[in-house]
């Protein structure tokens, strides 16, 4: 059972991820290389994109609650958890075997690319790959942490705003426009943040104990 209070932040939470997905949609929408009949195409399979991403985010969140039930009967063992939702669907990835060949033959055809530090040269697309499942692995690891020890909303929430780094990120990285209706997503999310947070709460006592602090002559 939840507060109201924890509710609403919620729901801006969600809102402003709505406001700056909606409007990353009308540039895709509106991009002016693309005939009409592509465009509606290229909108269509992006509609299909956001409908596969709420999907997984709901089914995600009904196992985190189904992981927490878990944990609490049987003990918090995160790296079977992690384990086990990985490797039984290894198995999958054979029915997508042409077209992960396909796309690894693209890949070592791409730029070369010196990697920093190490100086190797390698595809520059393969480098994506690596930094993408490292990345990945360090967020899901810290995920499945998390579920020991936090609630199913407070985990759906932290990967909700993962999510929504990751947007904002990509606008930024390629350059699309910021516009005003993204900042005003980005404060609804951190305003919700904030509020599920209740980070005042823990600021209360430590500004007390501040001001109450000897002065120095």
């Amino acid at each position: 059972r939840y507060s109201v209070y924890k509710y609403t932040s919620i729901a801006l939470v969600s809102l402003g991820i709505f406001t700056c997905t909606v409007m990353s949609a009308k540039q895709v929408a509106s991009d002016s290389s693309l005939n009409e009949e592509d465009g509606l195409q290229v909108f269509l399979w992006w509609l299909l994109g956001i409908a596969a991403l709420t999907f997984a985010l709901l089914m995600s969140a009904r196992m985190g609650i189904f992981q927490e039930t878990l944990y609490k009967q049987f003990g918090k063992h995160s790296k079977e958890a992690l384990f086990y939702n990985h490797a039984l669907l290894l198995p999958g990835f054979l029915l997508f075997a042409p077209n992960i060949y396909h796309h690894a033959v693209l890949f070592s055809q791409s730029e070369l690319f010196q990697v920093p530090v190490i100086g190797l040269t390698l595809p520059i697309m393969w480098f994506y790959l690596l930094m993408n499942v490292i990345t990945q692995y360090v967020c899901v690891r810290g995920v499945f942490i998390l579920t020991t020890e936090c609630t199913s909303l407070t985990v759906t929430l932290v990967v909700t705003l993962r999510k929504f780094v990751s947007l904002i990120f990509s606008i930024l990285y390629f350059h699309n426009p910021f516009t005003a209706w993204h900042w005003l997503g980005t404060t609804f999310v951190f305003v919700g943040t904030v509020m599920y947070t209740e980070v005042w709460n823990s600021l209360g006592p430590f500004l007390a104990r501040w001001r109450k602090r000897p002065k120095e002559d």
